[in-house]
């Protein structure tokens, strides 16, 4: 692997990608197709990774598959293990709880976690909407409190954080 940036599409906001080598992952587009569109001309879109499927993370998703003949991987067609495609190794983690098809995606060679709308800085994510839980919140904060904390975590929205200051300070995870 020779490097990693991070972009990403949500919110109308790019703030991360991933990318190693030529090849390119997109995680949850959720506006602004014709902006990924250029940023990823020139390279080669190997897969789109869903955190969930909230309209403001998917909302480029069909544009994106109408020009890109690319696989899916989100909660339906994924399991709680490691994945190898092309360049990238990344981790699955089930983290239900703000909507029950919620997943982390963990790239742990580079320490870093896409989350979505689980984990924010000093917050977690909804719980009240439409197949959200709150027990299932607090279990999947358990089960992310176990990996290390010097893990860069890029929410679905605001500032990305480290899981250690998460651990030190959010209050959700002090339950």
């Amino acid at each position: 692997i020779n490097y990693i940036l991070i972009y990403k599409f949500i919110n109308h906001k790019k703030s991360d990608r991933t990318e190693i080598n030529n090849n390119v992952l997109v995680i949850d587009p959720g506006a602004e197709y014709y902006k990924i569109k250029e940023i990823l001309k020139d390279k080669n879109l190997i897969v789109i990774l869903i955190t969930h499927r909230h309209f403001d993370h998917i909302g480029a998703l069909e544009e994106l598959l109408s020009d890109y003949k690319v696989p899916v991987y989100d909660n339906n067609n994924t399991t709680e293990k490691e994945y190898n495609l092309n360049d990238f190794t990344f981790k699955v983690i089930k983290t239900y709880g703000h909507t029950n098809d919620s997943i982390t995606f963990y790239f742990y060679q580079e320490k870093i976690m896409f989350t979505g709308d689980f984990v924010f800085k000093n917050t977690i994510g909804r719980t009240d909407l439409p197949t959200g839980n709150y027990n299932e919140m607090c279990f999947s904060i358990k089960k992310i409190k176990e990996y290390n904390d010097d893990i860069t975590i890029y929410p679905g929205h605001g500032d990305k954080t480290k899981l250690g200051y998460e651990k030190r300070n959010n209050k959700y995870f002090k339950l």
